[in-house]
């Protein structure tokens, strides 16, 4: 193995929008000592695909480390308030359940709280799981306080996320990144120049102009100028169990108070998104081009908007999948050039925050090694497996017997890992945690339970705890979930307090 360590006095990052810029402010906080130039390369001809508009809670802790509050953010971006994700017609047409940012009920040190229920379901109890969830209890009826800083209790716990215009969050870390010392080009890429040995030593604009730095971070998106184009990274395709392709999306005037959640409205070949901010709403439907006609999918979104479309829509085409090597000889993919699933859970910025993440960890001191680049890659496969076996079972454990897409989706055969997830669930009501996943185990539990799917026992040592004394211990705190929602303002309440939020009539 090669293990000399290869000196970084600069980094140039390729294309702007969210993974660029948030790639830049990171990196120049990391670097705070100017011990590295960095270099952000993006030409104000090409626009952004900018529909990200909805987080999971991990971004608050991201810009949280730049010394930026929530409410710094929120009134920066027209934010609104995610409490979880509302998913309408998945399991079959007609239901609905919430996958919250948060835990359910309080267990014992021995036995976690899912095994009590299932004893109190197996006994003939009737309460749903979500009764026991602040923070599903809360976005039922989109409602939103800030968590208690000292929670009394495992059911005072809550985690919760935004929904924001990606463009502005762009311009908040431009405008920290500019603050410390980050240098911007605004040019057009003509060409990348590879040295000898293959890596790339610069990058060659349309004016013949070029720029060198001793590492790239490739933020060009779907393109993949740096990593696919010029260095030839092969793309892993995972369309076998991920089917949809193909994406529209139209903002719209917002109609009412804002939603504390995005809503997934699954329809026959696809699903739609439904996203409030402050000043208009998200809206989007992700499809498969095997299944319906780009056409007929542009006209189920607009069929289906609650205001008035603001422009036409946008199209956009995806394969899901990775790249091989996220970390390519002095190349970094960052973002859609490194790989994208869909938007189901929200987990594109989210794999930009955890690549940013690796990087930082990967440069305590300014230099790396084969063995730096090896790591970076292992991790990052691995992470995007955990994310992409979360997805599919949404898919898998549909029982809707409407549409062929469904149908397809409920018989195919899934990765190895998810299988042993599944079966261990199913068996025993055991939730597998493995290294590098994004979505804990109360995450998996929501989905789980929102898909009818229950293991056939339950953990015995819950049997330790008499039925009466349980069903009194379960009753009260289904009360302290309620009156904690009553006692919380409605989420427009929260905005208009902390925002000066007016929503149009």
């Amino acid at each position: 193995m090669n293990n000399k360590h290869k000196k970084v006095k600069s980094i140039v990052i390729a294309g702007g929008g969210t993974s660029g810029w948030m790639t830049a402010a990171a990196l120049s906080k990391h670097f705070d000592d100017k011990s590295v130039d960095i270099t952000l390369v993006e030409s104000s001809q090409i626009g952004t695909i900018g529909v990200g508009e909805a987080t999971i809670p991990t971004l608050r802790r991201f810009y949280g480390k730049l010394g930026l509050t929530d409410l710094d953010v929120i009134k920066a971006t027209a934010a609104t308030c995610k409490l979880g994700i509302e998913f309408k017609d998945w399991y079959k047409k007609g239901t609905s359940f919430i996958h919250p940012f948060g835990i359910y009920g309080q267990g014992t040190q021995e036995v976690p709280f899912h095994h009590y229920w299932l004893k109190d379901k197996a006994s003939g109890g009737t309460s749903s799981l979500a009764d026991y969830s602040l923070g599903v209890k809360l976005a039922q009826e989109s409602r939103f306080t800030l968590p208690s800083g000292k929670p009394e209790s495992q059911l005072e716990i809550f985690d919760w996320a935004l929904h924001f215009d990606a463009a502005l969050f762009a311009d908040l870390m431009r405008e920290y990144s500019l603050n410390h010392g980050v240098s911007i080009i605004d040019n057009k890429i003509a060409n990348v120049k590879l040295s000898d040995d293959g890596s790339i030593s610069s990058l060659i604009f349309e004016d013949d102009t070029e720029v060198e730095a001793d590492l790239f971070i490739d933020c060009t998106g779907f393109k993949s100028l740096l990593t696919k184009k010029a260095l030839k990274v092969a793309f892993e395709d995972w369309s076998q169990w991920l089917v949809c392709d193909r994406a529209v999306a139209v903002q719209s005037e917002t109609v009412g108070e804002p939603l504390a959640r995005t809503v997934s409205q699954a329809h026959e070949a696809g699903w739609q998104w439904k996203i409030p901010l402050q000043h208009r709403m998200g809206n989007g439907m992700v499809y498969s081009s095997q299944y319906i006609d780009d056409e007929s999918a542009e006209q189920c979104l607009l069929t289906n908007l609650e205001g008035k479309p603001l422009h036409a829509p946008r199209k956009f085409s995806f394969t899901p999948g990775r790249v091989k090597q996220a970390w390519n000889k002095n190349c970094i993919a960052v973002g859609l050039s490194s790989g994208f699933l869909e938007p189901l859970e929200s987990t594109s910025i989210a794999l930009v925050e955890t690549a940013i993440e690796k990087i930082i960890m990967s440069f305590k001191q300014p230099e790396y090694n084969q063995q730096t680049i090896d790591k970076f890659n292992e991790v990052t496969v691995l992470e995007y497996e955990r994310v992409r076996d979360f997805i599919i079972l949404h898919y898998k454990a549909n029982q809707r017997t409407d549409a062929p897409m469904w149908e397809f989706c409920r018989n195919m055969a899934l990765p190895e890992k998810l299988t042993e997830k599944l079966a261990a669930y199913q068996s025993r009501g055991d939730i597998l945690q493995y290294p590098w996943e994004i979505f804990g185990k109360d995450s998996w539990l929501a989905i789980f339970d929102g898909f009818k799917i229950y293991p056939d026992s339950y953990d015995k040592r819950a049997d330790s705890m008499e039925l009466a004394y349980l069903q009194k211990n379960l009753n009260y705190m289904k009360e302290r979930v309620k009156s904690s929602v009553d006692a919380a303002p409605t989420h427009g309440e929260f905005l208009r307090k902390h925002c000066h939020f007016i929503p149009k009539s």
